[in-house]
């Protein structure tokens, strides 16, 4: 029985020495309480065996109620922005992974959408070059996805990365690594995503700067997204 349930076993009889305006004040107040346990219950559900691979730390212990109706609030945005393609629960789990990391939700959301082509598809296979294909919803290949692995201190097989749980936390810590690398230049930081290391630096020397299409394009529309939240 739920901490709510009991209180509302225990109120009834105090129920009957009110008035009608009072008792309408208090229902109401347990509703309030039900829906948060509702909401708190449904959090400890996200991170599951049956959703995820048991290597994957929990967040529902850590995240306060706050936290949590606030990444609830940026996923819903997101399901709305990606007409449902981006399940709610998704949207959750990368909000609170990347406020973790003091990253905006929305960069990694708009990153996604750009390597998915605003699919959203877990299971998408990229085309075949010369260095292999690239796997999932954040798009990883076999020769990065272990390390990323390895510095977010989980375990790899190249199965998970058709999770979009496991994506999505790999495609943070790697954003975050690339931040720290570039000292806070996400022009560099997602142009190295998207190009790599070496092909960011190629492209830096030929163009005199990181502003690739790419990085341009996800700041920009991350920052688009903001501003609407703002109205």
């Amino acid at each position: 029985m739920s901490v709510t349930s009991e209180f509302s076993i225990l109120a009834i009889p105090f129920l009957f020495m009110l008035s009608g305006i009072e008792k309408e004040q208090v229902h109401n107040h347990l509703d309030v309480l039900d829906e948060k346990q509702e909401d708190l219950e449904r959090a400890e559900k996200i991170e599951t065996e049956e959703i995820f691979p048991e290597e994957l730390q929990p967040i529902s212990s850590e995240m306060t109620y706050h936290e949590w109706k606030a990444a609830e609030d940026e996923a819903e945005d997101f399901y709305e922005k990606s007409d449902g393609l981006f399940k709610k629960d998704w949207g959750v789990f990368m909000s609170y992974h990347a406020h973790n990391k003091d990253i905006d939700p929305a960069i990694v959301y708009e990153l996604l959408s750009v390597e998915t082509g605003e699919t959203f598809d877990p299971d998408l296979v990229g085309p075949q070059t010369k260095y292999g294909r690239a796997y999932g919803m954040a798009q990883f290949m076999t020769n990065t996805g272990p390390w990323i692995a390895d510095m977010a201190d989980i375990a790899y097989e190249k199965d998970f990365l058709y999770n979009p749980y496991y994506s999505m936390r790999l495609s943070v810590e790697y954003l975050d690594y690339l931040h720290d690398k570039y000292d806070g230049d996400w022009n560099k930081a997602l142009t190295a995503y998207h190009r790599g290391v070496a092909g960011m630096s190629a492209y830096v020397e030929e163009h005199g700067d990181a502003k690739s299409w790419y990085a341009v394009e996800i700041q920009e529309k991350a920052e688009d997204r903001e501003l609407v939240a703002k109205e």
